[in-house]
Order: C-alpha cells, then structure tokens, then sequence
C-alpha cells in the first residue's frame, strides 16, 4: 500500500519531535536503566532484583542515574530523527509524492542512521558510562557535565564515538521498522474511517506502541551490543562490534542477544505510543502540515 503524504515543515518536525523525544525520555527513564543495568557483562540479575538493589543502595534518584544524558539527547535525536525522516520521505516519494513501505523503510534507515552520527552515539555512550560507573561502589562521575568531561579528557572526543557502528545498525534498523509499522498500520487505520475523520490520541498511542513492540524483538541483539561496546570496560574486553558479538555468544548463548528485552519492552512500547502521540499533537499546534 502506498500514500500520498503532506509536507512537515522542517522547522516543525524539528520542534515537535525534540519535544516528544524529551517527554518521552524522561518518562520511560528507569525502565532504560534497568535494561542497560541487565546487559552490563558479570553475574546476571533480573529486571525486579536490578530495581529492588538500586532503591536499597542508592534509592529512587539511584533508577535516573544518567537521566540528563538520556532526555538531552533523546531531545536531540528525536528532532533529528523526525525531521530526516520527513526529509528523506519526500526525497525518497514517487513522481505522485506517494511513498510506499518500502520506500518509508528505506526513509527510515537512513534517517537513523543520521541520528546515530549526529546524536544517539554520544548522549548514549555518556549515559551508558554514567549507569556503568553509578553501579560501582565508589561512583567516579559526579553528574552529567562532570562525567562528561572527565570521559573525554580521559579518552578524547572517541571515548563518547567508541560502539558508533552497532549504533548506526541499532538506530538504522529501529527507525525503519518503528516508521514503518506505524505509518503501515495508520494507514490502515485511516483507510477504514470516514473520510477527512482525524485519529484520535489514544489510537495513536495504541499504534505507535504496536510499532515499538515490534521495533524491540528485531533490533534487540544490536542494543545489546552496541550496550557492551559503550561500557566503561569495552575498551579492555572487545576489539570490536563483531569480537563484542562473538562474546555474548560464547558466554550467554544466543538468548544473551536479548538480554535486557523485558525493560527493553515496555521503554518501547510506552516510547512509540509517547512519541508519535506528541510528536502529531505538537505538529496540530504549531499549524499542521502543508
């Protein structure tokens, strides 16, 4: 199936995906602790023990930690995300300006991987760290800017790049298969109501946490990889993607490839239904599409 799409402003995809993307951050924070948390090599701890030992030692505050990192760059990726996807959609359409899914899945990819290089990699090799090293017994970083700074006078401007491959491949599979099942599945949606009838906020919710249902059980051996490959031990431990790969197979198997997707799960499915939720919210109030 193919649609016809009108044009986001730039300016406005910018606007209301950042602010989705900081809403949405905030909100699902600790359960993206939590699946960071059970992905980190060593003995394995369920989602309920991660929670139960971090409120004991380091209480509620303990399940943000690293939370700065993840809603500044979740902001900033999401804007960068919204607005190349909008861009490579219509770069991307028919001489019509229909854009069929496989088209919207080719749109998806390159945009995040756009969003990789420009935004995921950093805020979440920073944020990786800082959960990292809140888990040990003597924290070295003290907040957001302070272990930033110290990570790149420690490691220069590649410690905050290091896992910049698996990230892309993460980030380029997640936006193709999350803007794809939720366009597809709007589609659909308004294929089968009256005409000129808008979707309401609660089936868009519904259909974007469809899409990051789905987003989770493809994309969830790259997150744990591109995971490993951001921990403050990566260095020491892998070569590269591939040799971090070979190890969670030879150590866990391949079930160690979704490690971490129960938390994982629900972040994404209440993601999805967030995101686009205010993302088309946002866009209806600053004036709509063209």
């Amino acid at each position: 199936m193919s649609s016809e799409k009108k044009k986001e402003k730039p300016i406005h995809s910018l606007i209301a995906g950042a602010t989705a993307g900081a809403i949405e951050g905030f909100a699902t924070y600790p359960t993206e602790f939590v699946k960071t948390s059970s992905q980190f090599g060593g003995a394995k701890e369920g989602p309920i023990g991660i929670i139960k030992t971090t409120l004991r030692t380091k209480g509620v505050k303990g399940l943000y930690s690293g939370c700065g990192a993840l809603v500044t760059g979740n902001a900033l990726k999401a804007g960068v995300r919204f607005l190349s996807y909008d861009q490579y959609k219509h770069l991307f359409a028919d001489a019509e300006g229909k854009v069929s899914p496989a088209r919207s899945l080719l749109a998806g990819l390159a945009a995040g991987m756009t969003e990789a290089v420009f935004a995921v990699t950093p805020s979440e090799t920073i944020k990786t760290k800082l959960i990292d090293d809140s888990k040990r017994p003597n924290p070295r970083f003290h907040g957001l800017i302070h272990g930033t700074k110290t990570i790149i006078q420690e490691e220069g401007f590649r410690g905050i790049y290091r896992g910049l491959f698996p990230v892309m491949m993460r980030q380029g599979a997640n936006s193709a298969v999350r803007f794809t099942t939720y366009s597809t599945l709007k589609q659909f949606v308004q294929g089968n109501a009256r005409p000129g009838q808008k979707l309401s906020s609660g089936l868009t919710f519904a259909i974007g946490g469809i899409a990051g249902l789905v987003t989770v059980y493809t994309t969830m051996p790259l997150d744990v990889v591109k995971t490993r490959m951001q921990s403050l031990e990566a260095k020491r431990l892998y070569k590269n993607s591939f040799h971090c790969a070979y190890k969670v197979f030879t150590e866990n198997g391949i079930t160690g490839f979704w490690r971490g997707t129960t938390p994982r799960l629900v972040r994404l499915v209440l993601a999805g239904g967030i995101v686009f939720t205010v993302y088309e919210q946002t866009i209806h109030l600053l004036g709509g599409r063209l």
